[in-house]
C-alpha cells in the first residue's frame, strides 16, 4: 500500500511524492496516498471522443520507449525513489501500470469515471456486495446467472442480507419491495437463460424516486459496452465478466466494475487493495488485447445469432432473442440497446430431445459460458444454472428443456448446417 507523503522526510523528497499526487490525491480509509488503480479515464477529459469502434482500438499510451501496446509490468514490487517511498506504484496488489492502463481504457469505453479490474466476473460482484452490511436489503430478478444466485445464496444464510427475487421486467414489482432498508437492486438483461428484458431507466428512476441511497447494479455482460451503456441509463455501478465479450476467447478470467462516483469507487478499491483480488499484470494485458477487436467480433456474431435465431423459429421452436419481432420485449430492449447480442436460447419441449440435439453438434462445443469466438451450446438447467435446485428453478418457470446458443464467429451456414443435421438426427422438424 502507497506511504504517506508526510512521515517527517526532508523537502527534498517532494519530487518523489508528485506522481502520486498527480495521479490521484486522494487518501483511502487507512489515511494513506491512493495509487492510480481507481484511475481518472483516458482521454483526459473523461469521455469517448470518436465512435466506440475507434475507441476500443486507440489507446493513449505514455510509455517511455514508446511501445505502441502497453508492457506487461511482470512485477510484484516497486522501488521508491525516497525513505517516505510516495511512487505512483508500490506494490501490485495496490497497483499496476499495466493494470491502470487497461481500467482507464474500460473506464473510457464504459462512459465512466472509474473503472476497476479484477480476476473474474463473480470476483466483480464480490466486490461490489462487500458494501452490504448485515441487515441490509438487495432486490433482484428471478432469472438470474447461476453463480449471482449461488452468492446472493450465501450472502442471506451467512451475512445476514436480505435478498428479494422478483419479476424484474415488471417496474412494478420492484416498486412493490423497495424500502427504506434497500441497499442494492442488481438487474441483468437481457436475464440468463429467459433472455427476458429489464426496463433499466424505469426501474432506475423508481429506485432513487423512493430511495435515493439505493444503489442500482447492473451486469452488462450479455450485451458489453459495446451494445448497452447502463450508467447513462440510471445505474450506479456496472460490472462485466471480461472472461466473455470483452476478452473474447475464453483464454482468461477477468471482472470489470464500472461507476461515476468517487466515494464508491474508493470503497471497492479498498476492498481490492485488501484482499488482493486485482486482475494481474498478464491478464490485463490479455484483456486489454482482446477488447480492441470487440466490435467486429460482436459485429459477426449477432449477425450469426440473427440468421440462426430466424432459422430455428421458422422451425417451429419457442425462440428466446431480441433480434426477433416475435420477442415480447423486442420495443423495450431496441429503447436501451444498440443490438440484440449473440445469446439465445429456444425450447423443444423435451429434455431427452434437447439433451441429444447438445450431444449431436459438432461445431458447437458443449460448454458453459458464452461471448468468445467459438459457438457454444447447453442446457443450463445441466449446467451454468444447475445451482439452482430444481424446485426453484420451477417456482420461476424455468424450463428444463431450454438450450442456449452462444453464437460465434464461425461461418453461419456451417452453424445452421451443423445445427439442421443435430435437429434431424433426434427429431423431424415440426412445426409447433
Amino acid at each position: 500500500m502507497a506511504s504517506s507523503p508526510n512521515n517527517g522526510s526532508p523537502s527534498g523528497s517532494d519530487h518523489a511524492t508528485k506522481p502520486a499526487n498527480k495521479v490521484f490525491s486522494k487518501v483511502d480509509l487507512d489515511g494513506h496516498v491512493l495509487p492510480p488503480s481507481p484511475a481518472p479515464s483516458s482521454p483526459s477529459n473523461g469521455r469517448r471522443r470518436y465512435a466506440l469502434a475507434t475507441e476500443l482500438v486507440y489507446t493513449d499510451s505514455k510509455d517511455q520507449y514508446g511501445a505502441s501496446s502497453i508492457p506487461i509490468y511482470q512485477s510484484a514490487t516497486f522501488k521508491q525513489t525516497s525513505a517516505a517511498g510516495g511512487n505512483e506504484y508500490d506494490y501490485t496488489r495496490s497497483g499496476n501500470p499495466t493494470r491502470t492502463h487497461l481500467e482507464r481504457h474500460m473506464a473510457k469505453i464504459m462512459n465512466a469515471n472509474r473503472a476497476l479490474a479484477v480476476g473474474s466476473g463473480m470476483g466483480a460482484l464480490d466486490v461490489i456486495t462487500r458494501i452490504l452490511r448485515p441487515g441490509d436489503e438487495v432486490i433482484t430478478g428471478d432469472d438470474l446467472y447461476g453463480g449471482t444466485n449461488r452468492l446472493l445464496t450465501y450472502l442471506s444464510t451467512n451475512q445476514g442480507i436480505v435478498v428479494h427475487h422478483v419479476d424484474t421486467t415488471e417496474v412494478d414489482r420492484v416498486r412493490e419491495v423497495i424500502s427504506e432498508k434497500t441497499t442494492m437492486v442488481l438487474l441483468e438483461t437481457p436475464t440468463n437463460p429467459l433472455i427476458k428484458i429489464v426496463d433499466l431507466p424505469g426501474i432506475a428512476k423508481s429506485v432513487h424516486d423512493a430511495n435515493p441511497n439505493a444503489l442500482v447494479i447492473v451486469d452488462n455482460t450479455m450485451l458489453s459496452p459495446m451494445l448497452c451503456n447502463p450508467l447513462e441509463l440510471g445505474a450506479d455501478i456496472v460490472y462485466e465478466s471480461g472472461t466473455k465479450y470483452l476478452s473474447g476467447h475464453h483464454d482468461i478470467m477477468a471482472g470489470i466494475i464500472a461507476c461515476n462516483d468517487p466515494a464508491i469507487a474508493d470503497k471497492m478499491y479498498f476492498t481490492i487493495n485488501s484482499t488482493g483480488c486485482g486482475l494481474s499484470p498478464n491478464d490485463s494485458f490479455l484483456l486489454m488485447r482482446g477488447v480492441k477487436t470487440l466490435a467486429i467480433r460482436m459485429e459477426k456474431q449477432q449477425a450469426n445469432a440473427q440468421r440462426i435465431a430466424e432459422f430455428l423459429e421458422s422451425h417451429g421452436f419457442k425462440v428466446r432473442y431480441p433480434g426477433l419481432k416475435s420477442h415480447p420485449q423486442y420495443d423495450l430492449h431496441w429503447s436501451m440497446a444498440r443490438g440484440a447480442g449473440a445469446v439465445l436460447s429456444f425450447e423443444t419441449g423435451d429434455i431427452t430431445t434437447s439433451e441429444r440435439i447438445v450431444e449431436s453438434a459438432k461445431l458447437f462445443g458443449i460448454s458453459v459460458s458464452f461471448g468468445c469466438v467459438n459457438s457454444l451450446i447447453s442446457m443450463p438447467c445441466r449446467m451454468s444454472h444447475a445451482s439452482i435446485d430444481a424446485k426453484t428453478r420451477a417456482e420461476r418457470q424455468m424450463p428444463e428443456d431450454i438450450i442456449r446458443l452462444c453464437v460465434g464467429i464461425e461461418d453461419c451456414q456451417d452453424l445452421i448446417d451443423d445445427l439442421s443435421r443435430s435437429v434431424s438426427i433426434t427429431t423431424p422438424f415440426t412445426t409447433r
